[in-house]
């Protein structure tokens, strides 16, 4: 009966973590919600971007400006980047080989965090579950530094 009484809580204990553990399907998501917005915009196929990005997107950047030093910064818009992904390479005809290095940082059950190194800079998400389903809803990124 102890044996029982002690067995019936740690049980439900590891059910509960358990349960609260993302499986590897959550980390291919996530993965695949990067991969799915630098893919957008490298593709010219904004349906992409509105697959993976959540519409309430907060995208804020810092980029190397040409006529003075230091960086210029700015922040995008849900509506702005699908607008993005439907120009942005339309007359650049980025190599196969252009970077989509994407590192997964952490993957919880509702939240999620990773990097991508592009062609135009490296880009940290904030990502989190929506009604099932992995969505950017954060982006601070930077262009790449010079080399």
């Amino acid at each position: 009966m102890k044996l029982t009484l002690l067995a019936l809580p740690l049980l439900s204990l590891f059910a509960l973590a358990f349960a609260a553990t993302p499986s590897g399907n959550d980390k291919a998501a996530v993965r695949q919600a990067v991969l799915d917005y630098v893919a957008g915009v490298y593709g010219v196929d904004p349906a992409r971007i509105e697959r993976s990005v959540h519409p309430g997107l907060t995208k804020h950047g810092f980029w190397k400006a040409k006529d003075k030093p230091g960086y210029a910064t700015g922040k995008m818009s849900f509506a702005e980047l699908v607008g993005v992904a439907k120009n942005w390479n339309k007359d650049r005809k980025l190599p196969a080989t252009a970077p989509k290095e994407i590192t997964i940082f952490d993957v919880q059950d509702q939240t999620a965090s990773a990097k991508l190194v592009a062609q135009w800079s490296t880009d940290y998400f904030h990502l989190a579950k929506y009604d099932g389903q992995w969505k950017i809803i954060n982006v601070l990124w930077q262009s790449l530094p010079p080399k």
